[in-house]
């Protein structure tokens, strides 16, 4: 039996965790949680311990010293996740703007439809924002717009954060050469699995605007994935992408 590990990074969050937690524990599918917390103020870390007394098997919880940003979470989780023998290893956030039902639907689309990086996208059919401000669904929509002429991609989604990758995605990528560590992050691993010649699926999902906690979002961290896109860009014309790694 596949074993499927969904990463969720965390930084005051008390008021969504338990929920969270317990919803992904109750889909059909069994997946395990690894909750990456960045020394929240909240006690969010606290209840996660708190939690893993009742699931011992299933919650991990990995804390760092402070908030290190959203990209040095998640490739803290994949190399844990590799580590531990995850097959497929998802990534979401833990404000339900991410329905957790969906994550049935991103297993689906890698365990069964042939994708190597499966996608939860919010404009492959239309604009499926619930609740964001005219002007924030307007900045996310041109982002994507941006990114696929800048690089080319076919993605509609590009800077989705809510996916599902084959553990032979992260084997072949190398991680440590990441450079983008905010909202970027999320576009550089879809390029850099795309250049590799991994098969993308984008699969639609409905995205809600969190309805407790505060969002991470700042202009500062939309600028660091404008300007780095265009460098990322540039680098790759002088990178070389190995043959892809399949399982033994």
């Amino acid at each position: 039996m596949k074993k499927n590990l969904v990463i969720i990074p965390t930084y005051n969050e008390k008021e969504n965790i338990e929920k969270m937690v317990r919803k992904v524990f109750s889909l059909p599918t069994s997946f395990e949680l690894l909750i990456i917390d960045d020394n929240s103020p909240d006690g969010t870390a606290a209840i996660v311990k708190k939690l893993q007394t009742e699931f011992p098997k299933q919650l991990h919880l990995l804390q760092r010293e402070g908030k290190l940003g959203l990209g040095t979470a998640y490739l803290s989780g994949f190399k844990w996740a590799l580590a531990h023998g995850a097959d497929l290893i998802f990534e979401m956030d833990c404000d339900f703007s991410h329905n957790p039902e969906d994550l049935e639907r991103l297993y689906d689309a890698c365990a069964n439809q042939g994708a190597d990086l499966a996608i939860g996208s919010r404009y492959i059919r239309g604009i499926n924002v619930i609740n964001w401000p005219l002007g924030r669904v307007l900045m996310s929509y041109a982002a994507s717009v941006y990114v696929r002429l800048i690089t080319g991609m076919k993605i509609m989604d590009t800077t989705a954060g809510f996916k599902c990758y084959r553990k032979e995605v992260l084997q072949t990528i190398d991680l440590d050469n990441i450079r983008l560590k905010g909202y970027g992050f999320q576009v550089e691993m879809k390029f850099t699995a795309w250049k590799h010649g991994f098969n993308l699926i984008e699969v639609p999902i409905i995205f809600t605007d969190r309805q407790e906690g505060s969002s991470k979002m700042s202009g500062g961290i939309f600028n660091e994935a404008l300007w780095g896109i265009l460098k990322m860009k540039i680098r790759s014309w002088f990178k070389k992408y190995p043959p892809l790694k399949t399982s033994a």
